[in-house]
């Protein structure tokens, strides 16, 4: 049994890992990937599909968390951590298989893009429960922050892997093709296949399943359906509707917005009527929980949106500049981001080690604070900035992550009873996973809006410079600012807005506007104005999140402080976790007054 631990901590960190890639995996590759399929993402219509490839694969998975934690707790984590394995292996094959192309092939990259989240669901919402049932309290920040290190800064190697496997092209095999949007996905299938069976043949429960329990079926359906409600309306708010830019005026969005805000009220009060709950509303009351969980939905609603927006920065404008083709920026973009996974990397395992001995308390709330001062270091640099300036702020933005994570998500784990660790884990990574899908609708928002009130004179002044005749200019210039979303992903997937241009038009400017360096010069300023924004935001959600980090209390271990009902007890040595009959048979409670610690 000592060695089991090590299993269990090597298939999560591969299940976290491939998960995490696949999630940022194609961001970084949508232009090949669209081009692959022969799809104009500017196109009418086509704008509703390229949201739901970004953002379709967090929304499944932000959703079904909390149901799978719960019912993981009921039937076996193992069990549900081994089916989700296969589903995603499943998802990632269909993925490489996909028959059409076009539209029909861009709907079904949605569709198998969810078949994948699904997947990543089980393996999200019942890793970090595995873990604290294998290792004691005292060994868990480090295990913790290894898979941490896998879970978060695998969405940073998904930005590096994407660029590096576009980068290489189509795959030639005698006389078989292998294009390169379909490696893409081709490389998670032996990985995912393999963490399938190796799951499968050395995985079980420590912990011994409740199957006395029930499901509320009440609070799944209310809760399901309210946040899916929810994250597609405010996905929706992004596109334009009638003659507006974007569509929070939209009466689908807005009805959605308040339909799904409605369920998720209801889905509480029926929470706290059930005999068995699937939101364990209770464990809210242990104030290490309830601060660890906040600090987390507010450090990812802080940095998810904006992480996307470095992308562009980088793919649609700095890298352009400095001589890069767009077939390039993906690859250099995922290089150039390199620094923040090292400073994860460094900072993970090694806040997550310290934290076994001295708490979570200080060294995740300072990992915050970095956070927040990383947002305002971006503020000082310019649109074209010298690159040793990003790698360091990025470094440290990595850092301060590494030291926030593992010990917040060890800190959240030892404070909750045994029985109740799916779920748990299911209620944080839910947390965190809406509030990516939230940072991203939010933040977009927010640059789309800086753009349109920039954007038009912005270009009018780089064709007017370009020699362009004022009347010519003004009338593409208000072309081009009257749709700052297409702006906005025309930069992103290294499209010119002037090449979309009838050929009559395009005879009438000169060279220089079809140049790598034109539009990049011709959308920063005003990109900037709502980049700059976005910063000021995050630093201020982050800030608060240290704030919120400080007041977990000092360290709170259920084994060794509390029992199921949620009551204190003396300190005594804690149960080792590997113990077949599970750390919960070995912990006598003695009641003292409450859980508030």
């Amino acid at each position: 049994m000592v060695e089991y631990k090590w299993t269990v901590l090597s298939n999560t960190t591969v299940g976290a890992l491939l998960a995490s890639i696949n999630g940022t995996i194609i961001l970084i590759s949508l232009p090949v990937i669209f081009r692959g399929l022969g799809i104009n993402p500017f196109a009418a219509g086509n704008f509703t599909l390229l949201i739901w490839v970004l953002l379709g694969y967090g929304i499944v998975t932000a959703t079904l968390l909390v149901t799978v934690g719960r019912i993981s707790d009921m039937l076996g984590r193992a069990r549900m951590y081994n089916l989700g394995f296969a589903i995603f292996a499943g998802g990632s094959v269909l993925l490489f298989l996909i028959p059409s192309s076009g539209m029909a092939g861009g709907l079904e990259l949605v569709l198998f893009r969810i078949v994948q989240g699904i997947g990543g669901a089980f393996l999200f919402a019942n890793s970090a429960a595995l873990l604290t049932d294998a290792f004691p309290h005292d060994e868990r920040g480090k295990a913790l922050g290894i898979n941490q290190v896998a879970a978060i800064g695998g969405s940073v190697v998904g930005l590096v892997l994407g660029g590096v496997l576009v980068g290489f092209g189509d795959i030639h095999l005698g006389g078989l093709t292998i294009p390169a949007w379909r490696i893409l996905f081709l490389v998670s299938v032996p990985f995912s296949v393999f963490g399938t069976v190796w799951a499968y043949l050395k995985l079980h429960d420590i912990q011994k399943p409740n199957r006395d329990q029930t499901i509320d079926w009440a609070g799944n359906i209310l809760f399901g359906a309210g946040l899916t409600i929810l994250l597609v309306a405010v996905t929706y708010g992004l596109m334009p509707y009638g003659g507006q830019l974007m569509g929070w005026t939209n009466p689908w969005v807005m009805g959605g917005i308040v339909a799904g805000l409605v369920m998720l009220v209801l889905f509480l009060w029926v929470e706290t009527q059930v005999k068995e709950p699937m939101f364990r509303l209770h464990l809210f009351r242990i104030r290490a929980f309830a601060a660890g969980n906040l600090a987390g939905l507010l450090g990812s609603i802080a940095r998810g949106g904006v992480m996307f927006m470095l992308i562009i920065w980088f793919q649609g404008i700095w890298l352009p500049l400095h001589g890069y083709s767009f077939a390039q920026t993906p690859f250099w973009a995922g290089i150039y981001m390199l620094p923040m996974m090292g400073g994860f990397v460094v900072f993970g395992p090694l806040s997550g080690w310290l934290s076994d001995r001295f708490g979570a308390r200080y060294l995740a709330s300072l990992g915050m604070a970095i956070g927040s001062l990383t947002f305002f270091l971006f503020l000082t640099l310019s649109y074209d900035f010298p690159y040793w300036q990003m790698g360091l702020i990025l470094f440290i933005q990595g850092a301060g992550m590494g030291m926030f994570a593992a010990p917040n998500t060890a800190a959240i784990m030892n404070a909750v009873p045994a029985e109740h660790r799916g779920a748990a884990s299911g209620m944080r990574a839910t947390l965190q996973n809406a509030g990516m899908q939230v940072s991203m609708v939010i933040f977009f928002t927010i640059v789309i809006t800086g753009l349109s009130s920039g954007l038009t004179g912005a270009v009018h002044s780089s064709l007017t410079s370009a020699g362009v005749p004022p009347p010519v200019a003004t009338s593409l210039a208000n072309a081009v600012g009257s749709n700052p979303t297409g702006a906005l992903f025309g930069a992103f997937l290294g499209v010119n807005p002037m090449t979309q241009l009838p050929a009559s038009v395009q005879s009438m400017l000169p060279p220089v506007v079809f140049t790598r360096e034109w539009f990049p010069h011709a959308i920063a300023p005003a990109f900037m104005q709502g980049l700059d924004l976005s910063f000021l935001i995050a630093a201020s959600l982050t800030a608060v999140a240290a704030v919120v980090s400080l007041m977990r209390g000092e360290r709170y271990v259920h084994e060794v402080h509390g029992h199921a009902r949620g009551a204190k007890t003396r300190e005594r040595p804690a149960p080792d976790a590997s113990d077949p009959e599970g750390p919960e048979a070995k912990a006598e409670a003695t009641p003292e007054p409450d859980t508030d610690r």
